[in-house]
């Protein structure tokens, strides 16, 4: 399957020039693995950069890792959902108190969006993504509850030509702990990453900024290359930077990190394209 990084932000659109060489978009990342066909994880501002316009696109999948703004911020700037016709699915967290369908019409309906989701013209599917197996065109993939603040889900892609991607963009396994330890099974998101090819994973905090985020949803540095190495991934891609993160401050933070480690770490960066297991015909 191909990836392309397309957002690797979090929390806030953080576009200038001191954030130009790792981008300043939101969360968002497109795979294809059979032609035709394009899955986009989450659909943070990066989404924007997603190739629409494909003559043979006959079917556009959003897997939605959890409803916080910043990873739904670009969907009603998709290009796909205003093509006339074509099939497109939406899948998402389920919630035990509304709807996905509910929950989205909340942001793509006014006053916060002029256009509502029953006016898109395309072919529009959704789903309660389920915890467990499901098969996208080219990919199996698996989805689980993790441990961020309200009903979040991490992927497992795995192509049918080889190759696993592991998907978790917001994620705090060391919750209350400060430190991933403890059984690899009983860690949260362990199931999902176990011997991934490459596993995209949130890396948002510093290691000193970590003690004061406590709950909020997201792994220091230390803890991201910890869950890696737990997991058994060949390559770790820390991503959702923290919007105050500027490229030297990122420069600097991963120059060492990782360093004597087992796992290989390439922090994301916009644009960024990885060829996990075989290429798309």
């Amino acid at each position: 399957m191909k990836v392309v990084l397309r957002g690797v932000r979090g929390s806030l659109p953080s576009p200038r020039p001191e954030t130009a060489r790792y981008g300043g978009n939101t969360s968002c990342v497109e795979v294809r693995a059979a032609p035709g066909c394009v899955t986009v994880l989450d659909a943070g501002t990066g989404i924007r950069a997603v190739d629409g316009k494909a003559g043979d696109l006959r079917r556009v999948d959003v897997l939605l890792s959890h409803l916080h703004m910043d990873h739904i911020l670009g969907l009603g700037f998709f290009r796909p959902l205003y093509q006339p016709g074509l099939e497109v699915h939406l899948w998402g967290p389920p919630s035990a108190t509304q709807s996905l369908h509910g929950r989205l019409t909340r942001y793509l309906s006014p006053p916060l969006f002029p256009v509502r989701l029953r006016d898109l013209p395309c072919r529009l599917e959704l789903h309660d993504a389920p915890r467990g197996a499901f098969e996208l065109p080219g990919l199996s993939v698996t989805g689980d509850l993790v441990c961020h603040p309200g009903p979040t889900l991490g992927y497992r892609l795995e192509a049918e030509g080889g190759g696993v991607l592991t998907y978790i963009p917001d994620h705090e396994p060391a919750l209350g702990i400060a430190t991933v330890d403890g059984p690899g099974g009983s860690t949260s998101g362990y199931e999902v990453a176990r011997g991934a090819d490459v596993l995209i994973h949130d890396a948002q905090y510093t290691d000193e900024e970590y003690p004061s985020h406590v709950g909020w949803g997201h792994s220091s540095v230390s803890q991201a290359l910890d869950f890696a190495e737990r997991a058994g991934v060949g390559l770790l891609v820390p991503f959702h930077h923290d919007p105050d993160h500027e490229d030297q401050t990122l420069d600097a933070l991963w120059a060492a990190a990782g360093s004597g480690r087992p796992v290989a770490v390439a922090p994301a960066r916009e644009g960024t394209e990885l060829t996990v297991g075989a290429r798309v015909p």
